[in-house]
């Protein structure tokens, strides 16, 4: 499937979604929109006390970031946890294009360690289970790349934006 020009970071809390999709985007010379900042302030209330958010959490705010991609023309990179396949799906509903997802994939390991150096944060580490227990990885029929985030940040910006010129042209 190729490419388009909206792409999804997404993956578990921890994982880089914030710092990777700036520096893709950055890479690309397009626009970087960070999707917590669009959490309703009760679900940030939720999470910066470690309690994890449930569907109906997260309705609202799946579907104000499947807005904002269908409003906005051009290329674009949003970081989104987009856990499941009925999350991204609404992001396909509504941008009415498929989006590209940038999976950032990491190990129960590796990701509360990246989670305790981060600084500044409002989700601690004690939401991570939930999120693996609920991540469906993007299928096969789903346009998506996957990278392992356990490599050296500038390695890990060069394999998506390698990949997404590839399959871009």
């Amino acid at each position: 499937m190729p490419l388009t020009g909206k792409f999804v970071v997404m993956g578990v809390s921890g994982c880089g979604k914030s710092s990777v999709g700036a520096a893709v985007a950055n890479e690309l010379g397009i626009s970087f929109i960070d999707g917590d900042g669009l959490h309703p302030p009760e679900n940030t209330a939720k999470m910066s006390r470690g309690i994890p958010l449930a569907d109906p959490d997260r309705a609202a705010w799946l579907i104000r970031i499947g807005e904002r991609l269908a409003a906005l023309e051009g290329y674009v990179v949003i970081g989104c946890s987009a856990l499941k396949r009925a999350y991204r799906d609404i992001f396909r509903v509504k941008e009415g294009e498929s989006a590209c997802f940038l999976h950032l994939e990491g190990s129960r390991e590796t990701l509360p360690k990246r989670m305790a150096k981060r600084s500044g944060h409002f989700i601690p580490v004690s939401p991570l289970e939930s999120q693996l227990d609920t991540l469906e990885p993007p299928g096969l029929d789903e346009t998506a790349v996957t990278a392992d985030i356990d490599q050296p940040f500038d390695q890990l910006v060069n394999v998506l934006v390698a990949k997404v010129r590839e399959e871009s042209s």
